[in-house]
């Protein structure tokens, strides 16, 4: 069993141009230089000026002559539509706007809290300021009580227990769902305040 492949060829180039092309296309990048396959393209340099239909190499060799890279940016028109740009710069600004976007976003998470219907009142506090940090943080909350044994003939405790801790948190978190019994557990949710 050979695990790896490998291509010989005069022109290490070529093998170069390989490994960059299948290594753009792992990566999802944009095509550019040699990677092209178009015969022509239509060139706009990088200040947004129109240079016309031209040869891909004729293309590429002006790119080179300004030190840039020739990147395809609307492959499906006919023919091509490729932009002198420093490719590298390029990826870095989309990176950096990525990066940006994904910390604006707010993105909420399901954290769930195990109460008793017996829950002693240090018990119960420390849940609490669990619970309060986990909304405070913008996150859900899950609260659930497992009923065991004779505990089943007591639900209305727990609904209390769980009631009274959606009270305490009144201040930053809503109701979501009121607490239902689902088999031998019982489960409300708290979500935070909008305007929190």
């Amino acid at each position: 069993m050979y695990p790896h492949f490998f291509l010989v060829s005069p022109n290490t180039q070529e093998v170069t141009n390989i490994k960059r092309k299948s290594e753009s296309k792992r990566k999802g990048e944009g095509i550019l230089n040699e990677d092209i396959r178009a015969r022509e393209v239509m060139v706009i340099a990088e200040d947004g000026e129109q240079l016309g239909v031209k040869p891909k190499n004729e293309a590429i060799n002006l790119a080179y002559d300004r030190d840039l890279d020739l990147v395809v940016v609307a492959p499906n028109a006919k023919p091509p539509v490729a932009k002198f740009m420093d490719y590298n710069k390029y990826r870095y600004e989309q990176q950096k706007k990525a990066r940006e976007a994904k910390k604006k976003q707010n993105v909420m998470q399901l954290k769930e809290l195990r109460l008793s219907p017996k829950i002693e009142k240090h018990d119960f506090d420390t849940k609490l300021k669990q619970g309060r940090k986990f909304l405070e943080s913008g996150d859900k909350l899950k609260l659930s009580i497992r009923f065991r044994g004779r505990e089943m003939a007591h639900t209305d405790q727990g609904r209390k227990v769980l009631l009274d801790f959606a009270d305490k948190c009144k201040d930053i978190g809503d109701v979501e769902s009121r607490p239902k019994q689902d088999g031998r557990t019982m489960i409300m949710t708290l979500t935070p305040k909008k305007d929190k």
